[in-house]
């Protein structure tokens, strides 16, 4: 719900927005994330959204969101939204199309792969800031030699593994990949490499194809491409959003309005 202290009157109230012009993250023209929050619209009450457009193949990062659960809606395209029950220790997979919705309760981790391309969903939260701690973040700031010594690994071969890993993920894989036979070329350029890569093109689709259809019913070529939005800053430092580096102490957040991420 709404505060009850706001000023309905004031001519800064705001009623409406355009996404397009607050980006969270920008892979290339087909995978980008656009992000609505209190900050974007002041009338907004416990909620907050991301507008995701993703093409096959493409992951959004595992991660969880520790102050808000998650309700993911498929717009266009086909996507498995993958949650790990921390009750029964089951990875279950949830195949979502069109006018179909995935839940993620709070602090549960969890990541999303699109099926198809043009895949859009909307992801909507019951917080005003929900917070994120992504994968790629706990695998690079905590040390090899924690890693090698809890599970008795071997640590070179853990730093030779995460070295890749330097900044965070969140729609993978990385530009620059080359794992998988066929790789495809981009559909634009990363924010952080603006050189020409490529990436693969996995086929999640016979990977799950003995437990979901993989047929929609729904016309996703209606929809064109997702334009370019907007003006967007280099992540992670967004306007907007707050994030906490590993040195920042996290026994209080501060009251920003946005995305935040705590490392």
């Amino acid at each position: 719900m709404a505060t009850s202290y706001r000023d309905y009157t004031s001519p800064n109230t705001q009623f409406t927005y355009d996404l397009r012009n607050n980006t969270f993250f920008r892979k290339d023209a087909g995978n980008f994330i656009d992000a609505l929050g209190i900050q974007q619209l002041n009338t907004l009450g416990n909620t907050s959204l991301l507008d995701i457009f993703l093409t096959t193949g493409n992951v959004i990062e595992p991660h969880i969101h520790q102050n808000a659960s998650e309700l993911v809606y498929c717009v266009t395209g086909e996507a498995i939204v993958s949650i790990i029950n921390p009750f029964t220790y089951q990875l279950l997979n949830f195949n979502i199309k069109p006018r179909q919705v995935a839940n993620v309760p709070q602090g549960w981790w969890h990541y999303e792969v699109a099926m198809t391309d043009d895949t859009h969903l909307i992801a909507i939260f019951d917080a005003p800031v929900p917070e994120v701690i992504f994968g790629s973040d706990i695998l690079r700031l905590t040390p090899a030699s924690i890693w090698a010594h809890t599970y008795c690994l071997d640590e070179a071969k853990v730093k030779d593994t995460f070295a890749p890993i330097t900044r965070t993920v969140v729609i993978g894989p990385p530009f620059g990949c080359q794992q998988g036979a066929n790789p495809a070329p981009n559909q634009g350029q990363s924010q952080w490499q603006h050189t020409s890569s490529q990436y693969p093109h996995y086929d999640y689709s016979s990977q799950y194809s003995s437990q979901w259809p993989v047929n929609s019913y729904y016309d996703a070529a209606a929809y064109t491409q997702p334009p370019e939005y907007g003006q967007y800053t280099h992540y992670p430092e967004l306007a907007g959003y707050t994030y906490y580096s590993p040195s920042q102490p996290q026994t209080a957040y501060p009251q920003q309005y946005g995305y935040s991420a705590a490392y």
